[in-house]
């Protein structure tokens, strides 16, 4: 009765799904299993991602023994036992969920054998790590994030779990249509788990077809498996790409009427993730310096949004776009970094100059690193004319302010007296 998502879990490193910024060839936690050096871990990032997987495979492909507890449900005794099982029988791999709320007791039972190595921990959560976890446990572990899986990794997880007779579903002949497999590759926005749940509970409540005996799953089955609709049936399966690109593009052009329809689409999706994730890019993307405030109170209507959930966020939600679509815009921030980290790409760069380099360690003096720094703060109106530039790029300019609203023609004002004063 174990649910397919656990079954369909990865044995070895090379069988996990997504995640390859990790585990591919070459990067580190390939390195650590390949060299049988492992170190604990701290794997971070949304639910269904593959934290319990990555740990389940370090496992398997260096065949230590696998433990699995939670931080906040197992007590002190449970770490007993694994600590004791690791001082019988060597290293063991011990996956603990939660771990953000891992009480001192427990915290200070496995920090020493955390140091000896006894047991290789592999913490697993869904909050900010800097934040949510004792510094103690993070200057013992390496800190890793786990990325949300796109929908091509995803739909590799679906064609494995299809063909797989032994653990997936490869013994019930399903035929997934092309618009319900596309649903499924999207409406759970990279949760594996919510997906592979969903794909059993479909092929095991859906009678086979009397005419050829085939589990027939189309785009309304999935949707009543997964509780959350397409947002339209359309046969590439761009649909939901096709929708977040018309609702940034509906705020960039100030069309509030066309940017509400798109916001209605995505949240009758349930697809509440994306429109906060578009709605702060294009905050800072499309309005940007034209009215820093709009960004900020965005940033206010997202937070509310996840605080109250669904149907709710509606209403904080439909402030931001409205006001996003009627500030003026500029692009001017995002048009400068992209300029200069072009620069970069192309090897246009050059030495720090001698002022600006670190003079707080024994030598600079004689390098002449910093001796010449006019600090800004002495100066009348706290600042002085001096290169911050490498010469190479003396003069270069990189941010063009526009005159988009009343703000950021006052930036352009100071920006440009600033600059004739450099010169």
């Amino acid at each position: 009765m174990k649910p397919l998502a656990y079954r369909m879990r990865p044995q070895k490193i090379e069988d996990i799904v997504g995640q390859q910024h990790l585990v591919g060839p070459g990067k580190i936690i390939d390195r650590m299993v390949q060299a049988r050096l492992l170190s604990s871990m701290i794997l971070y990032g949304p639910p269904g991602t593959g934290k319990t997987s990555i740990a389940s495979a370090i496992a398997g492909s260096t065949k230590y023994a696998f433990r699995t507890l939670n931080a906040a449900t197992d007590s002190k005794k449970d770490l007993e036992v694994v600590a004791q099982e690791a001082k019988m029988s060597g290293t063991v791999v011990l996956m603990l969920d939660e771990i953000h709320r891992l009480t001192k007791p427990k915290q200070d039972f496995l920090l020493p054998h955390l140091e000896k190595g006894s047991i290789i921990l592999i913490g697993a959560t869904t909050e900010n790590p800097y934040i949510s976890i004792s510094p103690a446990i993070r200057s013992r572990t390496q800190i890793y994030e786990v990325k949300p899986l796109t929908a091509s990794d995803i739909k590799q997880a679906i064609n494995n779990a299809l063909a797989d007779s032994t653990n997936g579903l490869g013994k019930m002949d399903i035929d997934l249509t092309s618009a319900a497999m596309s649903h499924l590759t999207q409406a759970t926005y990279g949760d594996l788990r919510s997906t592979l749940n969903a794909l059993e509970l479909a092929a095991k409540s859906t009678a086979p077809d009397p005419n050829d005996n085939k589990i027939h799953l189309d785009l309304s089955v999935i949707e009543e498996c997964l509780q959350k609709k397409a947002l339209v049936q359309d046969k590439n399966g761009d649909a939901h790409y096709d929708v977040i690109s018309a609702f940034q593009k509906s705020i960039r052009g100030s069309d509030s009427d066309a940017a509400l329809h798109y916001l209605a689409r995505l949240l009758e999706a349930g697809d509440l993730i994306s429109v906060n994730r578009r709605l702060l890019t294009i905050a800072y993307e499309d309005i940007g310096l034209a009215n820093p405030a709009a960004a900020a109170r965005t940033v206010s209507a997202i937070t509310a949004a996840e605080k109250i959930g669904l149907p709710e966020a509606r209403i904080p939600l439909a402030n931001a776009v409205i006001e996003l679509c009627i500030s003026p815009k500029s692009n001017s921030a995002i048009s400068a970094i992209d300029a200069a980290i072009e620069d970069v790409r192309q090897g246009n760069y050059g030495d720090v100059p001698d002022t600006l380099k670190d003079a707080h360690y024994q030598g600079a003096k004689e390098l002449g690193h910093g001796t010449d720094y006019k600090f800004p703060h002495d100066f009348p109106h706290d600042w002085v004319r001096q290169n911050y530039l490498p010469s190479k790029l003396k003069n270069k300019q990189y941010y063009h302010p526009k005159e988009n609203g009343r703000i950021e023609t006052a930036f352009k004002q100071q920006y440009e007296l600033l600059r004739k004063a450099q010169k």
